[in-house]
């Protein structure tokens, strides 16, 4: 099945990862981040359980490690000397079916972490909470992590979302000394689930994306924290990540689409859009006649259910981690203009 059209056509390859059958699998709510190594592997995090996993591009496993964390909601790869590190984003709480899917008593306080590991799980930096005096009062619960990577020209200063508690961006330097944070109150307004970051290099300088999720818009600063702009509240609806593949950037929506846009933050086109799907009721899942929360019965193949996280390799096939119970790992197939020609 092809999704999207022209110069953005895709395969939609469903049920694409090949998880090991488990309870944890089957059961768990799935809320994590993906990646792509040089390499062309994907990384992502279990739908049940602490452990990040490896896949091959054919959805193959070939690894995995288990950590002290509660959920990879974040994941961002960086390369160091050569050698290929992830940071993580744990945001310190998940819904279990432990608990008819509530979060545990005392989750509402419970803090996140960021740190760094090798590719095999071992911890290499840790980042300590940020002395905010917002956090007398609020959670900590990052939800996103990107670096400024010297390999890249940057400075090494790594950037944290806390999306899920005090709705706060913060920047630390590489030695993961805190420098200071943004509230989006220096832009076009307050935050709202500041949920996902990227550093966007397809200009002369890099910026800073924050997917200001909950406001339906994307804020841009440079990268000392200055505001430059913002768009998408006449075409985004729940923004919650991003990738860029040549001068387009990819944005998931949490409401069932990818969104495409030009380097202008233009619309080019949206990707397995089911808008309307958010609309039902218990929606990413589904409720029984009792209102217990079961897994939805409405996956469709060329649908999106509820997009969570992305990623892209060299060769512009996109990766996409849905937030649901079992969770759902889609690949679309980047199409050539070659293999497009006999569609």
């Amino acid at each position: 099945m092809h999704v999207g059209s022209g110069d953005n056509t895709y395969n939609w390859v469903g049920d694409w990862a090949k998880m090991p059958e488990s309870e944890s699998a089957s059961k768990g709510w799935a809320h994590p981040g993906i990646v792509v190594t040089e390499s062309g592997d994907i990384i992502t995090c279990h739908a049940g359980d602490p452990t990040v996993m490896t896949f091959d591009q054919d959805g193959n496993l070939k690894s995995s490690w288990t950590g002290d964390f509660v959920d990879a909601h974040g994941i961002t790869l960086v390369k160091e000397d050569n050698i290929e590190k992830l940071w993580i984003a744990d945001n310190g709480s998940k819904r279990g079916f432990q608990h008819g899917y509530d979060y545990l008593p005392g989750a509402e306080s419970a803090s996140g972490q960021v740190f760094k590991t090798t590719l095999d799980g071992q911890t290499v930096m840790v980042l300590d909470r940020p002395p905010v005096d917002v956090y007398r009062d609020s959670r900590y619960a990052p939800t996103s992590i990107a670096v400024n990577e010297e390999r890249l020209g940057g400075n090494g200063d790594v950037w944290v979302a806390d999306g899920y508690g005090a709705s706060y961006v913060h920047r630390f330097d590489k030695e993961g000394k805190y420098l200071s944070s943004i509230n989006g109150e220096e832009g076009a307004g307050r935050f709202n689930c500041p949920h996902g970051i990227f550093i966007d290099r397809r200009k002369a300088d890099a910026e800073l994306y924050v997917s200001d999720r909950a406001n339906a818009r994307v804020q841009v600063y440079d990268m000392d924290g200055n505001f430059k702009r913002s768009f998408g509240t006449d075409f985004l609806t729940t923004p919650s990540g991003f990738v860029t593949y040549g001068n387009l950037m990819i944005i998931a929506e949490l409401e069932a689409r990818l969104a495409i846009t030009d380097v202008d933050d233009k619309l080019v086109t949206y990707l397995g859009d089911n808008e309307q799907v958010s609309s039902v009721n218990g929606w990413p899942n589904n409720k029984d006649e009792d209102g217990t929360v079961i897994p939805t019965a409405l996956l469709e193949a060329g649908k999106f259910n509820s997009p969570h996280a992305i990623a892209v390799d060299a060769d512009g096939n996109i990766y996409v981690a849905e937030w649901l119970i079992g969770g759902r790992f889609t690949k679309l197939a980047f199409l050539h203009s070659g293999q497009r020609a006999g569609i």
